[in-house]
């Protein structure tokens, strides 16, 4: 199984990129983390909002792989406990399927975004900033793999 984070955004901050590399390098190859940059649209002082949001979803949708399952990362979606996260990923990976988890760019995700994915998940009730997003969910992740192959890692 792979995990594709397709996220908006290219040009992040390099503790970005080497908090997003530190965890992701830990993940094995059964459930290896993959990032897809989307381009974001550029955004001004008369942006149309709700259309640089709609190509964003659409560059989103177009990059899902084939036979991926969908889970869209919002606010408003479920949480999950760390036991919970890593019960999920137990089944992600018994089932097989390649994974595609959608981050929205600074002002969220498109509605047909919403509508693609078989779930919405939420890292917590706080709005996270989108970069920080990629460093948060490769940390969980591996936090989730390593409770379910009793690693030390996590001590809960």
């Amino acid at each position: 199984m792979k995990i594709h984070l397709l996220a908006v955004g290219t040009r992040m901050p390099s503790w970005v990129k080497a908090g997003y590399e530190e965890y992701a390098g830990r993940l094995p190859r059964e459930c290896a983390l993959n990032l897809v940059e989307i381009p974001p649209g550029k955004r001004g002082a008369n942006s149309d909002l709700a259309r640089l949001v709609r190509a964003e979803g659409e560059r989103l949708l177009a990059a899902i792989p084939a036979g991926s399952q969908v889970i869209a990362l919002d606010e408003r979606g479920q949480e999950w406990s760390t036991v919970q996260l890593a019960e999920q990923l137990a089944g992600w990976l018994r089932e097989g399927h390649d994974l595609s988890l959608l981050v929205g760019g600074p002002d969220g995700l498109d509605p047909a975004c919403h509508a693609r994915a078989g779930r919405l998940w939420a890292l917590s009730r706080l709005t996270l900033p989108h970069p920080l997003v990629r460093v948060v969910l490769a940390e969980q992740l591996y936090r989730a793999w390593s409770l379910l192959h009793h690693h030390p890692y996590h001590r809960a």
